[in-house]
């Protein structure tokens, strides 16, 4: 079986070099070994999701309201944590809030003891007749994962049995959860049926999953009929009843809480919500987020003791209130004495902090805290799909949420991982409650990037860097972060520099020093800008002209039409795919708009992919400065590049004054919808250039796009102009800006890419919006890709 693989640690002294290779070794390893069992239970996850959301009227209504109730919650913690012990002290229970991993486990330990150690002589007797170590049996809890507890149990002499089916086959495999849902999702079926089999030496193979089901079924429902203790997790704790809710599929949670005479539940404080009313629209929604059904197989809520009666599976004797059938009259004595629950059941409520009210004071981390872990994020991650939690992880979480997690409950170098997330915000739909995870990532980048340590030499740089970060920052990121600057400096050496790049000393030289992979095409940059070429053909007076030249075509110009737009020319665009540039350009003045295309400050895009929040800051500032006034004058910012439009519409809420955000993403664009709205408005299709009504067309929508939700609009463009668009469904093209030139990323980037080109028709023409997507496909597919607006834009 597979191991978890080590992240690796910053306390082993490596040349940054080796380090990316040893990451690209061990992602390499994970892809071969787990990714074809991880990308099929992952993907479909999501797609079922995404499919229950759409068929749910008030989807967004439910994520709103179960984030307004988790901000509400972790707000008033304190308060919760008081109310919750009165509640469960009332119904009969104990609450333990523990510091730590240390204190928690102390404490149950305790617990699994005291409950074998004599306290019930019923217990003693039936269980524990020779004197046997005492046994636990466990629902699935990330939460126990968290403080390793089964460890400190089988080290203090008990036996623990996991229930659920995943966790069960995670411990005979002394593997780790690559998921928070589905801890065994990187094992195939053929795995989990060879281990089984070696581990129990049955005779008979288990061939299915239905056998499979049905061994573990028998084989752990003796382990909890025989258990002293059961230990469950909680996905939500009703703070004013003392309720505990438990929302699975396998219904061995249930059995865990109420056949054993103590019942232990260990959660996270945040797992605290106000009041029983609240659980509405969490239980409608985890179950949607999670696995797509409609609601789980068995949702339990019990107040602790539980009403049932104890249960002694050695005694013929009838519960209370049952009679002998001969008999129905006969006197019963003393079993319902016998049987009373308020006297034999026991219950723990451990509630953990472990780095959680830290987390609550950090108004970066503490979004984390209203994770209701659906796996969600990780569903909907392509890099995740590829990889799964044990690379895509830390110690006990894995995907896009695990960044804060790992980051909260342990330290920032346990976090590492997250260079795996690239900001494509496609987690932040399919999140329940409207985490905004790529943010939290890039917070932690940040921070570990302000941890590093100064490399040799780096003091000769200090302040020569056009850039706000430290010294001890990586130099790929560095350079990535920086690109506009390399980008300005290339175009202006421009042949040249290209032929420079391309040699293959050069090559070595830049994956040695940068970590740019040598087997990814580099960016050929022009010598003459888009910025240059628009000045070259007259400016913004010679646009204004061919504009309104193009106005006479209408009998009637409308309001709607009455538009000035400057164009963005993102450090792509305007030194290297210049030519869609041009297409835009020519397809708003063709349409009446005339155009202007400043040399504009960089957006900031990419030091934020890089975690460079104070660089990505000062670049927010000077661009809304440089676009201000032409916002004011109402003219329209129109970009190119959706990565840029979605800093616009959404990071640069953290960057900029709330009234200059709201100004600059008010009136910012993405290309192919203001075209799109033009045409809509009046503006003449036949200017452009026109498919014959049923021209196919493979269109690949950028995933900011598609989060934006802006993919309808370039369809619904294409389809007026004459095309019939096939949509792809791959979540990502794997490039994602500088995360596919990463010597330890590529083939992690390749990988997503492939399973984005099976979807392409050979014959069909391909489009996309995204300039990373554009590259991957090309180089993937060995042919051009083009923009959209450059297949439709008059010559």
């Amino acid at each position: 079986m597979a191991e978890r693989v080590d992240n690796g640690t910053r306390s082993e002294p490596a040349s940054q070099a080796d380090t990316r290779e040893a990451t690209a070794a061990r992602l390499r390893y994970l892809m071969e070994t787990e990714g074809n069992a991880i990308y099929p239970m992952a993907s479909g996850s999501n797609v079922r999701r995404a499919q229950t959301y759409a068929e749910t009227d008030d989807i967004e209504q439910l994520r709103a309201e179960a984030r307004a109730i988790k901000e509400d919650a972790i707000d008033r913690l304190p308060e919760l944590l008081e109310t919750v012990r009165e509640a469960v002290e009332k119904n009969g229970g104990t609450v333990y809030v523990a510091d730590d991993a240390a204190d928690a486990n102390a404490y149950v330990a305790a617990v699994v003891e005291e409950a074998a150690g004599g306290s019930n002589e019923r217990a003693t007797a039936a269980s524990h007749p020779s004197g046997d170590d005492p046994t636990v049996v466990k629902s699935k809890s990330m939460t126990t994962e968290e403080i390793d507890l089964n460890d400190t149990l089988e080290a203090r002499g008990a036996d623990v049995y996991e229930t659920d089916l995943g966790e069960w086959v995670i411990q005979l495999a002394d593997d780790s959860p690559s998921h928070i849902v589905g801890p065994a999702m990187h094992l195939s079926r053929e795995e989990i049926a060879a281990l089984l089999e070696a581990e129990f030496d049955l005779a008979e193979p288990l061939e299915t999953a239905a056998e499979l089901t049905r061994f573990a079924r028998d084989y752990l429902g003796e382990k909890i009929r025989e258990a002293d203790v059961g230990i469950t997790g909680a996905n939500f704790v009703v703070a004013e009843t003392g309720t505990i809710t438990l929302v699975t599929n396998e219904g061995n949670a249930r059995k865990c809480a109420v056949t054993p005479d103590t019942h232990v539940a260990v959660a996270g404080v945040e797992k605290l919500i106000p009041r029983l009313r609240d659980l509405e629209p969490f239980v409608d929604i985890i179950a949607k987020s999670a696995t797509g059904q409609s609601i789980s197989q068995y949702v339990t809520m019990l107040s602790p003791p539980t009403d049932s009666p104890t249960l002694d599976f050695a005694d013929d004797t009838p519960l209370a209130g049952e009679t002998d059938a001969a008999d129905p009259t006969a006197d019963t004595g003393d079993a319902t004495d016998e049987t009373d629950p308020s006297g034999d059941r026991e219950f723990h409520l451990v509630l953990l902090d472990n780095g959680r009210m830290d987390m609550r004071a950090d108004d970066q981390l503490r979004e984390t805290l209203y994770c209701i872990r659906c796996g969600a994020c990780s569903n909907s991650c392509a890099n995740f799909q590829s990889v799964g939690g044990h690379g895509f992880g830390g110690e006990t979480y894995s995907g896009g949420i695990a960044t804060g997690w790992e980051a909260g409950l342990a330290d920032h170098d346990a976090a590492e991982f997250n260079d795996l997330c690239t900001g494509c915000t496609r987690c932040v739909d399919a999140c329940p409650v409207q985490i905004d995870i790529p943010w939290i990532n890039t917070v932690v980048r940040d921070r570990l990037n302000r941890g590093e340590e100064p490399a040799h030499l780096d003091s000769l740089v200090e302040g020569l860097t056009p850039d706000e970060e430290p010294s001890g920052l990586d130099p790929g990121k560095r350079f990535f972060g920086n690109i506009g600057t390399a980008a300005r400096l290339a175009s202006a050496t421009a042949p040249v520099s290209n032929w420079i790049a391309d040699a293959e000393p050069i090559r070595a030289l830049l994956e040695r020093t940068l970590g740019i992979d040598r087997r990814r095409n580099l960016p050929t940059f022009r010598r003459e800008t888009l910025v240059d070429w628009f000045e070259s053909r007259g400016g913004t007076e010679a646009s204004r002209y061919r504009a309104e030249r193009a106005r006479k075509r209408f009998d009637e110009v409308p309001d709607s039409l009455e538009r000035e737009a400057v164009l963005y020319a993102d450090v792509y665009t305007n030194h290297v795919d210049v030519d869609r540039g041009k297409a835009a350009v020519r397809t708003l003045e063709a349409l009446g708009v005339p155009v202007q295309v400043p040399n504009l400050p960089e957006s900031g895009r990419a030091p934020l992919s890089q975690g460079m929040i104070a660089t990505a800051d000062r670049q927010a500032s000077r661009l809304y400065a440089a676009v201000a006034e032409d916002l004011d004058a109402g003219r329209d910012l129109v970009v190119i590049e959706p990565s840029d439009l979605a800093a616009f519409q959404r990071e640069y809420e953290r960057l900029l004054p709330e009234r200059s955000f709201e100004t600059l993403s008010e009136n910012s664009y993405d290309l192919c919808a203001y075209v799109f709205g033009l045409l809509e408005h009046g503006a003449d299709p036949s200017v452009l250039r026109n498919g014959s009504g049923e021209e196919p067309i493979t269109y690949h929508s950028h995933c900011q796009q598609r989060t934006l939700g802006l993919e309808a609009q370039t369809v619904a463009l294409l389809e007026r102009c004459g095309y019939a668009p096939r949509t792809t469904e791959a979540e990502c093209c794997g490039m994602a800006g500088s995360f596919g030139y990463k010597r330890e990323y590529y083939e992690v980037s390749v990988d997503v890419g492939q399973r984005l080109t099976s979807e392409i028709d050979a014959d069909d023409p391909v489009v996309a919006t995204g300039t990373s997507c554009g590259d991957q496909l090309e180089s993937l597919l060995e042919r051009p890709v083009p923009h959209p607006l450059e297949v439709l834009a008059p010559r």
